[in-house]
């Protein structure tokens, strides 16, 4: 069926995999964007949920910050937060409840403000007050939109001296070619027989999947389980080493031994050697108890590519896992009706 691009085009009828193909377009963004001047954070605080809160999660992997730096999916910010605090309101919609709530308490606190968003309440009062602002271009939902708010975020707090790697934005140009060319292989017009990411697709179809990582690909972790429930529609949980083996290590080695699961594991050689260690050593001592994990050897020499090429291999194949599921994978339908019953 993976190989039909007729029935592809019928059921992709909002063209994700053109979106995950051309993704490496969000990387050549810029962003015109104003900055407090002399001002020295002490810390940041970045509001935001769900897709909108993923391009930090990214960064603390890649480029780090030199402060301290937090991510708040909640309706409250932590007491902490203050005129040294530099607050980052992010939200494609403009629109996210949460996000909008912290907005109104890190102004009552003092804090510096930035929005990054699509439009909604959030571009209006970002306009209305002055704050610095990143607009994102339009595109069919906010996960498809992850590496133009990586770059939207590192546009707005590149003035405050807080980024950790000092040649970040060299490093732009060289990953947009390699992700221009590591998502050839995962094309729809690359026959399945050659295609690693229709493979696995077909693999996990019907499965709850479970994905892990270590530290460093946890962002990449996290981004499949948002594809996997957003895209295919299909319950999927993640997680991260080394913290899997003081505890969820123990929930895979009794009943029932048959689990309704699939296991992908993102292993990556730049993670710590003893977490690279643990991988190994888990799949030995579970070996019966669990469904043998299905492993991505993540591809690139670095942490930036390594975090690119392991999002986009996760968006082409949880999207054929909704293609397999007979679904277009672009609408969130649930999640619409239930803003919509929260306003009632």
């Amino acid at each position: 069926m993976l190989d039909d691009l007729k029935l592809i085009h019928e059921r992709d009828a909002a063209d994700t995999l053109g979106i995950a193909e051309r993704q490496w377009q969000q990387l050549e963004l810029t962003f015109d964007v104003g900055s407090y001047e002399d001002f020295r954070p002490d810390n940041i605080v970045y509001g935001a949920m769900g897709g909108s809160a993923l391009a930090a999660l990214a960064a603390t992997s890649w480029p780090g910050f030199k402060i301290p730096f937090e991510i708040v999916r909640n309706y409250d910010l932590p007491s902490y937060v203050g005129e040294k605090t530099l607050f980052i309101a992010a939200s494609y919609s403009g629109n996210t409840e949460e996000t909008l709530s912290a907005l109104e308490q890190a102004e009552a606190l003092g804090a510096k403000i930035l929005v990054i968003a699509g439009g909604g309440k959030l571009q209006a009062e970002a306009e209305a007050k002055g704050y610095p602002l990143a607009l994102l271009p339009k595109t069919e939902q906010p996960r498809y939109a992850v590496l133009s708010n990586l770059v939207a975020l590192l546009s707005l707090i590149k003035s405050y001296d807080v980024i950790d790697h000092p040649d970040y934005a060299a490093e732009l140009p060289r990953a947009v070619e390699f992700l221009k060319s590591a998502v050839k292989d995962w094309l729809p017009t690359v026959a399945t027989a050659q295609n690693p990411a229709k493979q696995l697709a077909q693999e996990l179809i019907g499965q709850s999947a479970v994905i892990y990582a270590g530290p460093k690909l946890w962002p990449a972790a996290y981004k499949w389980k948002i594809s996997f429930n957003e895209n295919a529609k299909q319950i999927a949980w993640c997680n991260q080493f080394p913290e899997f083996n003081h505890n969820e290590f123990i929930g895979w080695s009794k009943q029932p031994v048959d689990k309704p699961y699939a296991v992908v594991e993102l292993r990556s050689n730049l993670e710590h050697e003893r977490v690279q260690k643990r991988f190994g050593v888990s799949e030995r001592m579970l070996s019966g108890m669990r469904p043998s994990p299905h492993i991505v050897t993540v591809q690139g020499d670095d942490i930036l590519e390594q975090l690119l090429w392991a999002i986009a291999f996760g968006d082409f194949v949880t999207l054929y896992v909704a293609l397999l599921n007979g679904l277009n994978p672009a609408p969130v339908d649930l999640v619409e009706a239930f803003k919509k019953a929260m306003e009632q």
